[in-house]
């Protein structure tokens, strides 16, 4: 899933420049260059809609560019975000499932001693990089 924010760019003395996503509260960073700052600001964006993925919260839906209005000194500009990329490289939360298996398939598992979790989160990784 790849997603689009706005973001304001604010120059400073100290950091290059400050980097705020308006649809995302609270979602504030800093670089030393403008590149710098793209880059961190797509970082803290990712961050932030993981996050909110994780917790199963909804994505903002994210603002039409022409309707950000920054300070005299800031200006507005687009963060591309590759939410599968991202959470393939971050994504930490598990989630339990509970699954039916035929019993003797069970026995044989466990004599094997399978661990059912890492088995399953395998399959489903390489079943997740081939549709890709």
């Amino acid at each position: 899933m790849r997603l689009v924010y706005p973001a304001v760019f604010y120059p400073c003395e100290e950091c290059g420049y400050t980097v705020e996503v308006p649809d995302l509260p609270g979602c504030v960073t800093e670089g030393d260059t403008l590149a710098d700052a793209i880059l961190m600001g797509e970082d803290a964006a990712s961050g932030w809609v993981l996050s909110e993925l994780e917790e199963g919260r909804a994505v903002p839906v994210a603002s039409p560019i022409h309707a950000i209005h920054p300070d005299e000194e800031g200006f507005v500009s687009l963060l591309t975000l590759d939410m599968d990329a991202y959470a393939e490289k971050y994504g930490k939360k598990a989630v339990r499932k509970n699954l039916t298996i035929p019993a003797w398939l069970n026995t044989f598992a466990e004599q094997q001693k399978v661990n059912f979790s890492q088995l399953l989160t395998e399959a489903l990784t390489e079943l997740y990089q081939k549709a890709q």
